[in-house]
């Protein structure tokens, strides 16, 4: 069909070779998002020939090589790519503060993406969250309360709430409060998909164990804890891995990404090159335990896990809760009384 395309435009550049036509179907399912099928937009991918075409004939060459179709693909990514770049540069200068190396307290790499042009791309973004004793287990959004965060992305946070509440707060009122926020973050912030990093750095703070900073997470959750699948998977991964890669690949690094997200996999060669080498890793993770094994090299079940110590400080909170009373209530509260 490309092919037809081509000869219906009565294009007279170079022959395409099966390769280059292979590379373009790859660029079809990256953008159907799906490894199993093809986006339609035929004409968006017969032109991403004709660029190759263009490509091929400035080197000389009669035949459209699949470098040239990925030269073509490159080209259409950095076209609309400088508001990333400058991302990026930001994150390797330190002016945007994110961590690729060592563990954290309460403290994690989510992954966000922003479109351009016909373009998406992905970018790590710090998320924290404090926790401190009293209160009645309410989790603060701030993205929420400054106005910075949209329904779903408030749905998500609210449903981490009850997923908190459910698992901990079965047997006793959980003694707490807590915040969230994603750090440097001054644009609208919609989606759930870092509802599962936002669980991880709050389990972190309550229990006071500090999870890798190596590892960026991307992925939803639901009241259950299991980990659900996300939009724009292979952005978000290359973003992570394009901040990885520019501060030195040392085989630590990687994303942990929900299982059901394997199938829509179709990553830039660069990426898949550093997994086969064993430079970089992807995580898939069906729960919220199986991501904690991960970021903190802890069992998923035991005394040592990351949900057992969780459970060992909100016991704590609780009994402070119990010994001072009246004094931890709200003002409210005790006017009332």
């Amino acid at each position: 069909m490309l092919r037809q395309l081509l000869a219906d435009d009565g294009d007279d550049g170079p022959e395409v070779s099966d390769d280059a036509i292979a590379r373009a179907l790859e660029a079809a399912a990256r953008a159907a998002e799906d490894q199993q099928r093809l986006a339609l937009t035929v004409g968006r991918f017969a032109g991403l020939l004709r660029e190759a075409a263009a490509w091929a004939q400035a080197q000389g060459r009669q035949v459209v090589a699949r470098q040239d179709v990925e030269a073509a693909v490159r080209a259409r990514f950095a076209r609309t790519g400088s508001e990333w770049r400058e991302t990026i540069a930001a994150i390797a200068n330190g002016t945007h503060l994110i961590t690729t190396c060592g563990s954290r307290v309460g403290q994690v790499n989510g992954l966000v993406v922003f479109e351009s042009g016909e373009e998406a791309y992905g970018h790590p973004i710090r998320i924290t969250a404090s926790v401190r004793m009293g209160g009645e287990g309410e989790v603060l959004d701030i993205e929420r309360e400054s106005e910075l965060g949209g329904s779903i992305h408030s749905k998500g946070v609210m449903i981490l709430a009850a997923f908190l509440s459910g698992r901990f707060g079965r047997r006793r009122p959980l003694a707490l409060s807590a915040t969230l926020v994603m750090e440097q973050s001054y644009g609208f912030v919609e989606g759930d998909s870092a509802s599962l990093a936002e669980a991880l750095a709050l389990l972190s703070a309550i229990a006071g164990v500090p999870l890798e900073q190596s590892i960026a997470v991307t992925g939803s959750i639901n009241q259950f804890g299991e980990v659900q699948a996300v939009g724009a998977i292979n952005e978000k991964i290359e973003g992570w891995y394009a901040v990885c890669a520019a501060a030195g690949l040392d085989g630590s690094h990687g994303v942990i990404l929900p299982a059901a997200n394997c199938r829509h996999l179709m990553l830039d060669d660069a990426v898949i090159a550093a997994v086969r080498a064993g430079r970089f890793h992807l995580w898939p993770v069906r729960s919220v335990d199986e991501a904690a094994a991960v970021l903190t090299g802890r069992p998923i079940r035991g005394p040592q896990s990351l949900p057992a110590r969780v459970a060992d400080a909100l016991a704590h909170f609780a009994r402070w809760h119990d010994e001072k009373g009246a004094s931890w209530r709200r003002p409210w509260q005790r006017r009332r009384e």
